[in-house]
């Protein structure tokens, strides 16, 4: 069991303060927007051991057998297959969407026998591997979530004269809704940049003055007014916006088109950081390469509910890599499972861990600690908050 010391991504749209209140120290006055709990390359935690400190993807090379435990290792290889953030957005993320796991290696692949640097500004794919999310509301969390059906957004558009209207009207109108859908999203993204302000422009000044009554009706100005001349702005209408409640959580699979909005949350997921960008970026935006992989099927809005085992509620999805678990918050005795490696981080409170092989240790909030599998199962004891990341099932 080893204390982590985690690395903070300074993220544009990340809050001010909620990261610093989390770790108990002063705000540096930049946006800092995600905590990163794990051993992805991007930014890998380091564990302090008795005979000193190093980054966690170093202890796992060292001894993957022990750390991670034979049966990850046989499934994963010698690397720990999930990463945990805290997330705190201030102001809308990129609208986005993951590949699945053929389409990362294989755009991966592709990217490095072309000779395009793994930190290049204009990369898509900066490792082999999906990632599939789940996200669990701290506050109540903002976001865009999926495509709702074409005809929720086509009653939005009725009475709007201006020309992008119009065109996004005939395209949704469409009975297939997958065609629908494409052909609308298509459209936008593919805006001639000469004509893409002034189309944008017109459209979001006619929703404004035409005050649309609806669940969209301040999201699409807010967007435009953040990111102007995006056609993430306007793409928003094609999605369902909803407010997830603290302790209410989503699950993310490959395909999925969304964007975070506002709060702070808890997100695990494979370790990768392979995402396609649709707009609400300066980053960069590959139009055909993300209408490969998004799937434009109108499905319910992907809720995760949690089973309730051994004091704690478990989040267990449709994903080999993880599995989130939150216990309390108050007075909390719970067990995290033993077979395999586990993050853990406070949110609050004060909390015993007690391995079955080793020591105990004490953690407060904002601190956190690996602990390999060779530890066995972990008794979680005292008052707080406490979240943990472990590897998901077969």
């Amino acid at each position: 069991m080893h204390r982590l010391t985690n690395q903070v991504r300074p993220y544009a749209w990340g809050a001010r303060a909620a990261i610093p209140h989390l770790l108990g120290v002063e705000p540096d006055g930049g946006p800092q927007a995600e905590l990163w709990l794990g051993a992805h390359h991007g930014a890998p935690s380091t564990v302090h051991c008795e005979d000193g400190s190093r980054p966690l993807p170093t202890l796992i090379a060292d001894d993957p057998h022990r750390v991670l435990g034979p049966e990850t290792t046989a499934r994963f290889g010698a690397r720990l297959p999930y990463l945990l953030k805290y997330l705190a957005a201030e102001a809308p993320l990129s609208l986005q969407v993951h590949p699945d796991a053929a389409r990362a290696r294989s755009g991966y692949e592709a990217e490095e026998r072309a000779g395009i640097p793994v930190d290049a500004p204009h990369r898509n794919y900066r490792d082999p591997h999906h990632k599939p999310e789940l996200l669990l509301a701290l506050e109540p969390f903002d976001a865009l979530c999926g495509f709702r059906e074409p005809s929720a957004a086509l009653a939005d558009l009725v009475g709007l004269d201006s020309e992008l209207a119009v065109l996004l009207r005939d395209d949704l109108s469409n009975p297939d809704t997958r065609i629908a859908l494409r052909a609308a999203l298509t459209r936008l993204l593919s805006l001639p940049e000469d004509d893409r302000p002034r189309l944008i422009d017109a459209f979001v000044t006619e929703w404004a003055e035409r005050g649309r009554l609806c669940a969209h009706a301040g999201i699409v100005t807010d967007l435009a007014d953040r990111y102007p001349a995006d056609p993430g702005a306007v793409a928003a209408l094609l999605l369902n916006r909803i407010t997830l409640w603290p302790g209410q959580a989503l699950f993310l699979p490959a395909g999925n088109l969304h964007a975070y909005l506002q709060g702070t949350a808890i997100e695990v997921m494979a370790s990768s950081d392979n995402v396609l960008r649709a707009g609400l970026t300066g980053k960069h935006v590959d139009a055909p390469e993300l209408l490969d992989v998004v799937d434009f099927s109108v499905l319910p809005i992907p809720y995760a509910r949690p089973d309730l085992l051994d004091g704690r509620r478990e989040f267990r999805p449709a994903a080999p890599e993880f599995a989130l678990h939150e216990i309390g918050p108050g007075r909390i005795t719970a067990y995290l499972p033993g077979n395999g490696p586990t993050v853990v981080l406070a949110l609050h409170g004060d909390v015993e861990l007690v391995a079955e092989v080793g020591e105990g240790m004490l953690l407060r909030r904002g601190e956190s600690v690996f602990v390999q599998a060779d530890s066995g199962p972990i008794k979680v004891e005292g008052h707080g908050h406490v979240i943990a990341a472990t590897v998901g099932s077969d």
